[in-house]
C-alpha cells in the first residue's frame, strides 16, 4: 500500500487532474484516513460580478476534495468517478481563501459518500455544503 501524503497527494493532483483545474492553484493542506483539507487561494480569476466567488470554482474545489478524502480514506491512489454531487451555497465567499474539509461517510466496495463544507478562510461556520457519490472503479 503506498503511503498517502500530502506531497504524494499534491504530486497525483498536478499529474493527472485536468488542466483547466489547475488555474483554481488548489492546494492539500492535510490528508488522511478521517478527513481531507484543500485550500484555493483567492483570485479575481474566480469571481463573478460583484467580487463574489462563483459557484462553478466552488463545487469543481468540493468534488476535488471528495477525490483527496476518498484516496485518504483508501489509504491509495485509485480509480474512480463522480457519480452525484449536491451543493448548497449558503453565503456569499469574496475576498478570502476557500477552505475545504471532506470526509467519507461510507466506504463501500463500488460506492462512496461523502460530506464537503467549504468555508472562507478564517472563519468557522461553512458558507457551502456538498455531499457527494463517488464510484469507486475496478483496479487494472
Amino acid at each position: 500500500m503506498l503511503e498517502v501524503t500530502v506531497e504524494s497527494a499534491q504530486q497525483f493532483f498536478a499529474e493527472a487532474f485536468a488542466p483547466w483545474l489547475h488555474g483554481l492553484n488548489v492546494t492539500i493542506e492535510e490528508i488522511g484516513p478521517e478527513r481531507a483539507v484543500l485550500r484555493m487561494p483567492f483570485g479575481e480569476h474566480l469571481c463573478r460580478e460583484g467580487g463574489m466567488i462563483c459557484g462553478q470554482a466552488l463545487m469543481s474545489l468540493a468534488d476535488t476534495a471528495m477525490v483527496f478524502a476518498m484516496i485518504g480514506a483508501s489509504g491509495r491512489l485509485r480509480p474512480m468517478t463522480t457519480v452525484g454531487q449536491s451543493t448548497a451555497m449558503m453565503k456569499a465567499i469574496m475576498d478570502a481563501d476557500v477552505i475545504a474539509e471532506a470526509r467519507v461517510v461510507r466506504l463501500g466496495r463500488t460506492l462512496a459518500f461523502g460530506e464537503i463544507f467549504l468555508r472562507p478562510d478564517g472563519a468557522d461556520d461553512p458558507a457551502v455544503h456538498a455531499t457527494s457519490t463517488v464510484a469507486l472503479l475496478p483496479e487494472k
